[in-house]
C-alpha cells in the first residue's frame, strides 16, 4: 500500500515561497507568466457517483498531490482532521472540497462545490457534484458546463441505480468524455477480477449512451493510488492515471467565426441620441458595418458602433460582453436575438425537450410555468409529457407527471415564439430552464431536442 503523508512531507508544503526582489526582470518575469497563463486552455469537468464513493477524497488527493494547495487551505486541513479524529499521518483529504460545516460533519456533500487548480500545460475548474439522489438537480447543475465528466464508482458496491442516474444526466447534458474511477480498491485486496467485472457492468449499461471517449482507472483516493502517482499495489493496470487523462482530453476549443450571434439582455436608452443593445457574444464575430437580423422578427439592419466601457471596438468575438447600435430604428427588445444572416436557428412555439424536474410538486400538463431562455422569458405549459426514462434501463415510461429529480420528454407549448437550437449543436441556445409563477422558483431544466408543430423560418 502506498504510504500516507508523513508530517514531515506536511511541513514541507507548508514551508514560506521564498520573497522575490521587486527589480525590474522580476516584474518582467511575473508580467510574462501571467500573460502566459492567460493563454494556457481550461478544462471544466465534474466528479459524481454514488454517496459516499470518494468524490471529494479523490478531488482533495488531486489537489494535494498536484502540490496546489495553499498554506492556509494546508493548515485548516490538519485542523479539521484533528478535530474529526485524525492525526497528521491520516489527513481526511475530503475536507480540501468539501467546504460546508454540514456536510464534514454528516460525511456527505450536498451542495455543488467548486475548486480551480492549475498544471504547467492546463487550467481545471473542478464541480464536485452531490451523491445522494435527492440533490439530482444540483448535479444537473454542476454539469451543465463542463466538458468531461469522472464517475466514481465504489469496488465494493459496484455500479448502483446513482451511478445509472448521474450517468444518464451526464449524458442528456452533452458530456462525452467520460473517466470512470473504480475507488477504494484496497478496501477489496486490490482485486483486478472485480475492477474488471465493474468495468464490463458499466459498458453494458452505457452502450446505449452518447460517449464518445470512455476511459477506466482503479484508485485508491484515499492513498492517492493512480490519481497523480501511480500505483505500486496495482501493477497490473497500465493504462493512465486520473491526472494523465485530464491532461489530455481534449478541450473543446472550435469556435465559428461565421455565424455572430447574441442574445440581447439589455436596452439601453439614456438619450434621443443613443439606444443601445448589450449582451454576450455566444458565437461568432461581429463589425461595424455588418449586416445583422432581428429574431425572431426577421428584420434585417447594420451594425453602427460596438460600445464598451474602454471605448468603441473595431470588433467583438464571442464570449465579449458588449452594446451594439444598429443603423435603423426598429423594436428590439430584451430577449430578441442578434445574428448574422447567415445563421439559421429555428424559430417557433413549439419545442421537445428533456426535462429535469427539480421540484417536490410534480411536473403536469397544461400547467403555466415562466420558461427563461437566454434573456427571454416566455410563459407556456407542458402540452404533453410523451415518457419518462427509467434511469437503470434508460426504458422510455408512459407517465402523466414527473416527480422530483425524475427526468422525462416533453412537447412544451409557448405563447409566443423563440429562437432556439438543439442542446447537441449549441447548449446555450438550447437550454432553459423552469420558473414557477407564483413562488418564482427554479423547478426545472430543459434541453430542447428537436421542433415540432408550429415554426417558421429564420429568414
Amino acid at each position: 500500500m502506498m504510504g500516507q503523508p508523513a508530517l514531515a512531507e506536511i511541513q514541507l508544503k507548508l514551508s514560506p515561497a521564498p520573497t522575490l526582489d521587486r527589480d525590474v526582470s522580476d516584474i518582467e518575469y511575473i508580467n510574462d507568466y501571467l500573460e502566459e497563463n492567460e493563454q494556457t486552455e481550461l478544462l471544466k469537468f465534474l466528479t459524481c457517483g454514488s454517496v459516499d464513493d470518494g468524490k471529494s477524497t479523490l478531488i482533495g488527493r488531486l489537489l494535494y498531490d498536484s502540490n496546489k494547495v495553499y498554506e492556509d487551505h494546508l493548515n485548516a486541513l490538519i485542523r479539521d482532521s484533528r478535530r474529526l479524529g485524525h492525526d497528521s499521518d491520516d489527513l481526511e483529504f475530503a475536507l480540501l472540497a468539501d467546504g460546508l460545516k454540514a456536510e464534514q460533519e454528516q460525511g456527505i456533500t450536498i451542495d455543488v462545490a467548486y475548486r480551480y487548480f492549475a498544471t504547467s500545460s492546463r487550467k481545471y475548474i473542478i464541480a464536485d457534484c452531490p451523491g445522494h439522489s435527492q440533490y439530482t438537480k444540483n448535479m444537473a447543475t454542476g454539469a451543465s458546463n463542463c466538458e468531461l465528466a469522472v464517475i466514481l464508482i465504489d469496488a465494493q458496491n459496484g455500479v448502483l441505480d446513482q451511478t445509472r442516474r448521474h450517468s444518464l444526466i451526464v449524458d442528456l447534458l452533452g458530456i462525452s468524455q467520460v473517466v470512470v474511477a473504480i475507488n477504494k480498491m484496497d478496501l477489496v485486496s486490490y482485486d483486478r477480477q472485480i475492477y474488471e467485472r465493474i468495468r464490463e457492468e458499466y459498458l453494458e449499461f452505457a452502450r446505449g449512451l452518447g460517449f464518445t471517449q470512455t476511459s477506466f482507472v482503479p484508485v485508491a483516493a484515499k492513498f492517492g493510488e493512480n490519481i497523480v502517482q501511480r500505483s505500486t499495489n496495482m501493477d497490473w493496470y497500465s493504462g493512465d492515471t486520473i491526472i494523465e487523462l485530464l491532461e489530455r482530453a481534449p478541450v473543446t476549443a472550435d469556435q465559428d467565426f461565421e455565424q455572430f450571434c447574441m442574445t440581447v439582455q439589455r436596452v439601453h436608452h439614456p438619450s434621443e441620441d443613443f439606444r443601445g443593445y448589450s449582451g454576450t457574444i455566444t458565437k461568432g464575430v461581429v463589425r461595424p458595418g455588418d449586416p445583422i437580423l432581428v429574431l425572431p422578427s426577421g428584420h434585417q439592419t447594420r451594425v453602427e458602433r460596438i460600445v464598451t466601457m474602454d471605448g468603441d471596438l473595431e470588433e467583438g468575438f464571442a464570449p465579449q460582453s458588449i452594446t451594439i447600435t444598429v443603423s435603423d430604428q426598429l423594436s428590439i427588445n430584451r430577449g430578441d436575438t442578434l445574428a448574422s444572416p447567415s445563421y439559421k436557428p429555428s424559430v417557433g412555439d413549439t419545442i421537445l425537450a428533456n426535462v429535469v424536474w427539480m421540484a417536490n410538486k410534480p411536473l403536469t400538463a397544461n400547467k403555466n410555468y415562466i420558461f427563461k431562455m437566454g434573456g427571454r422569458q416566455v410563459t407556456g405549459q407542458v402540452a404533453e409529457l410523451l415518457h419518462r426514462l427509467d434511469v437503470n434501463t434508460q426504458a422510455r415510461e408512459a407517465c402523466d407527471q414527473l416527480d422530483g429529480n425524475e427526468i422525462g420528454l416533453a412537447r412544451i407549448q409557448l405563447q409566443r415564439p423563440v429562437v432556439y437550437e438543439p442542446y447537441a449543436d449549441d447548449k446555450t441556445m438550447g437550454s432553459f430552464i423552469v420558473i414557477d409563477r407564483i413562488s418564482n422558483e427554479t423547478v426545472g431544466a430543459g434541453m430542447i431536442c428537436d421542433q415540432i408543430g408550429t415554426e417558421s423560418s429564420a429568414t
